[in-house]
């Protein structure tokens, strides 16, 4: 008897994730249909696949939409994170497991008990971060904890980067993702954490100047910038008494104090429209945010406005990305600021088709055992191999397929809307991700905490 699975969106993390399942399919006895807005943009081997169909969906046809659910045993959804309630109300309404990489929402969790009374599993943040963050993160907490270790510290940090060979612009910094998620990080709130046992915040303006420093082997040094709420990972993780809890965005060092920039001058803002954006230059866009002078160039009021000199790499890099152009134009009609970067940004930072990205996670474990303080640091670095089997479809798809399976074979049990922090589902998953170069680093460290000149004991 063969296993169905239904995989709804084909969007840029489902090439290794395709791949996997299609791989597995004759030996798993596996029936996959991919239904997509647009599937004739499928790869052939993928369309031509015997244990494949590809079907037209429109996410808004619900008849459609709940017979393709219908037909089949477990569901994946690759669609943007706001559609995937829609799909899990429908798995719940047929009984059919489902599995989604997105963060688990209010709407979702609600679900729950209703989940768990039909013996469904509802796996969810099961990509890269969230998904590997966790089963990496928690592996190393529950060994710690049988040891009979009690946590002290926990920082977690996660960047879609470009590879070192292909790091070609000031910046150091392509878009590996997507784009909007750069432009508007750090705006859906106030960063909020603890270190040492105090409460900390950082609010928007402020987010991109205070930054903390990372060495990993091999590959040198970056920054990390706070995300918004570490705090709500001190129940997940079974961490409340911890004294640090701290979760961040990893860049190349100087990206986060340049990116201050275009936060002091506005073109962050997705908040109000430009009504007459098409056919507005990149340097009339500039200088909508400088005051008016008859005298003054565009350059020379940015550089006085932000407090730079012209020798400055700050300028060099504002440069670049041909801000002050006369002649490059936006065709965005009544776009807001954000928008408006994003389209300049993608002229400058678009990934080549033969260009690799680079995913880099960060972990610190900090632990009292024995009356002695210790520090584990862990780091996982996984590069493309080309612009669409990126490290990020790689580290996110995979870990999507594998689950899958396990839910399927019956390797993973415990119904409910989940993330994967239980050692049913992280250990084996790990275990498989390693076969395929994901793998985690561990180096002995000094504990530290926030105290350089204190001597660990």
């Amino acid at each position: 008897m063969s296993h169905k699975i239904l995989v709804l969106g084909t969007g840029k993390s489902t090439s290794y994730l395709l791949d996997y399942l299609l791989d597995k399919a004759s030996t798993e006895q596996l029936l996959i249909t991919i239904a997509d807005l647009h599937p004739d943009k499928l790869p052939v081997h993928v369309k031509n696949h015997q244990n494949a169909i590809t079907v037209t969906l429109d996410i808004k046809d619900t008849d459609k939409r709940l017979k393709l659910i219908q037909d089949c045993t477990i569901v994946i959804s690759m669609l943007p994170a706001f559609l995937h309630i829609i799909v899990a109300k429908d798995c719940l309404s047929e009984g059919k497991h489902l599995v989604t990489a997105s963060y688990v929402s209010d709407a979702l969790q609600q679900l729950d008990q209703k989940v768990k009374e039909k013996g469904l599993v509802f796996m969810n943040e099961i990509g890269l971060d969230p998904g590997i963050d966790h089963m990496s993160a928690m592996e190393v907490i529950d060994r710690i904890r049988a040891q009979g270790g009690q946590m002290l510290l926990f920082e977690s940090f996660c960047g879609g980067l470009v590879a070192p060979e292909h790091d070609t612009n000031l910046w150091n910094y392509k878009f590996t993702w997507n784009p909007r998620n750069v432009v508007v990080a750090g705006q859906g709130g106030t960063a909020k954490f603890i270190q040492e046992g105090t409460y900390k915040y950082i609010p928007y303006h402020k987010l991109f100047r205070r930054t903390e420093f990372l060495d990993v082997e091999g590959y040198g040094k970056f920054e990390a910038y706070a995300n918004r709420d570490s705090l709500k990972y001190r129940e997940a993780y079974g961490l409340q008494d911890v004294l640090t809890l701290y979760r961040g965005t990893m860049r190349r060092v100087g990206f986060s104090k340049a990116w201050h920039m275009f936060v002091q001058l506005g073109m962050t803002d997705d908040s109000y429209q430009i009504e007459n954006s098409q056919g507005m230059t990149f340097r009339e866009f500039t200088n909508l945010f400088l005051p008016y002078s008859p005298t003054d160039s565009v350059e020379l009021k940015l550089r006085h406005y932000l407090k730079i000199d012209q020798d400055d790499i700050m300028w060099e890099k504002l440069m670049e990305l041909d801000l002050f152009s006369k002649t490059k134009t936006i065709p965005l009609v009544n776009a807001t600021p954000a928008q408006i970067l994003q389209h300049i940004l993608e002229q400058s930072w678009t990934l080549a088709q033969n260009e690799k990205d680079m995913i880099v996670m960060y972990h610190k474990f900090g632990y009292e055992l024995n009356g002695q303080k210790y520090q584990i640091d862990a780091n996982m670095v996984v590069k493309g191999e080309d612009k669409t089997y990126t490290a990020m479809a790689k580290t996110v798809g995979l870990p999507v397929a594998i689950a899958t399976l396990k839910i399927l074979k019956g390797e993973i049990t415990t119904p409910g809307v989940q993330i994967p922090i239980a050692k049913e589902v992280y250990q084996p998953i790990l275990k498989e991700l390693e076969e395929h170069g994901i793998i985690f680093k561990e180096h002995n460290t000094p504990y530290l905490a926030y105290n350089p000149d204190s001597i660990a004991s």
